[in-house]
């Protein structure tokens, strides 16, 4: 080889290895900005609905006062829990105290408020109405799940007796009053009664897993286990690779829709199964291929940009924030926890950067964040779904796919 030539093969190769150093370097600055900009939004307080009037403490508002959230990062929604988790997740790993401290305030704010709600609370509305309305009736998994899950890690560093109790209680409403198929399999009541959700895998596991640890009772991992394999069971569309959003019972069929944030909850869920699953479990290899059969499946419906699809197998419907973060960071993991093979770290990493480079505003807010979304049996209420900016939906899974990803990057770049 000519000098010349050899100087610019080995001034590529540095600039090259540069560009992969300096990776977890940008992904981190991305992450720092996302989780800044809810630090930045987020106070912790009421606004009276009428007057206006922004009040501090539950114990403040008049009892002729009709109040809401001062913005949407209090409340006691299942999103919230998700959120977090991402923001202990983020604040363990940069090693940053101020957004593991978010967690705990929104933790401690619930706590120190909902009683007052609680006594004023009106059986004859809708429990949802009511600030922490989820927080005292737990009506449904989307109540306690995630937000059980969340009070657990909390509780790892800070003790309250009224934590402990809150835990207790979840447990054992999940255990003994949810409403469930005659084989275990959870499912709602509402809008169709007897409905199976996929979202109701992630609305359970976390929390089951995180009890089998906080108690040391096999039986809730056996209840985490018994979910994984029957919503699989059920949801599982063997032809297109990938989970339907619902069975119903009565007809014993499937809904029309492949929807993603469906699909992403499943794989959150797997993954958090997976993560607290002792090492030697007889059913460990079972559960890995179950996640890697739908990781390998997704993985064929990302499109150029790197994206996923608000309907995974329907190109025409738009590219979604929030089911791209989720299977993002589902696969990072798996691959960072050597569950799937090393070659679908470019399925992550092409997913990562559509997210930045598509779908991240300057100022560090998630655009095209699908709003809640119901069962239905049309594909149009699916295509037609409103997006939000910054839509609680989506944060906390862009935050837990940030770190994953820059685990990934640390090592690809060594």
């Amino acid at each position: 080889m000519k000098k010349p030539l050899r100087l610019c093969l080995i001034a590529f190769i540095l600039l090259a290895n540069h560009a992969m150093a300096q990776l977890p370097v940008v992904t981190e600055t991305v992450i720092r900005k996302v989780a800044d900009h809810v630090l930045a939004e987020a106070s912790f307080g009421f606004v009276g609905i009428g007057n206006h009037v922004i009040y501090h403490a539950a114990k403040d508002i008049p009892a002729d006062v009709a109040v809401k959230y001062q913005n949407k990062y209090v409340g006691w929604h299942y999103t919230h829990g998700v959120l977090n988790m991402a923001m202990l997740n983020v604040g363990r790993y940069l090693n940053d105290d101020r957004y593991s401290n978010f967690a705990q305030q929104h933790v401690t704010f619930g706590f120190d408020n909902y009683k007052v709600f609680e006594q004023r609370f009106k059986h004859d509305v809708p429990h949802y109405t009511y600030p922490y309305g989820e927080f005292f009736t737990m009506n449904e998994l989307d109540d306690f799940g995630a937000m059980g899950a969340s009070v657990m890690e909390v509780y790892k560093t800070i003790k309250r007796p009224e934590y402990k109790a809150y835990i207790e209680k979840a447990a054992k409403h999940l255990e003994l009053e949810r409403l469930r198929m005659a084989d275990g399999t959870l499912i709602r009541s509402f809008p169709e009664k007897n409905t199976l959700w996929g979202d109701d895998l992630y609305m359970s596991v976390p929390f089951l897993v995180r009890m089998y640890q906080f108690s040391g009772n096999n039986k809730y991992l056996d209840d985490a286990i018994k979910q994984v394999i029957n919503f699989n069971k059920y949801l599982w569309d063997d032809k297109a690779g990938i989970y339907y959003h619902c069975y119903f019972t009565d007809s014993k069929q499937n809904g029309v829709a492949h929807w993603g944030r469906c699909n992403g909850w499943i794989a959150l869920a797997q993954v958090h199964l997976l993560n607290f699953l002792p090492a030697n479990h007889p059913m460990r290899k079972q559960l890995i291929q179950l996640l890697q059969r739908q990781l390998i499946g997704l993985s064929r419906y990302q499109n150029a940009e790197g994206l996923w699809h608000q309907l995974l197998d329907k190109e025409d419907s738009y590219a979604e924030s929030s089911c791209s973060a989720m299977f993002v960071y589902a696969i990072a993991r798996a691959v960072n926890e050597g569950w799937i093979d090393k070659r679908y770290a470019s399925v992550a990493l092409a997913g990562w950067d559509g997210l930045v480079q598509h779908e991240l505003t300057e100022d560090g807010q998630l655009k095209n964040i699908c709003v809640g979304t119901e069962i239905r049996n049309d594909l149009q209420f699916y295509y037609q779904r409103p997006v939000g900016l910054n839509e609680k939906h989506g944060l906390g899974a862009f935050l837990d796919a940030g770190v994953e990803i820059l685990r990934l990057q640390k090592t690809v770049s060594k």
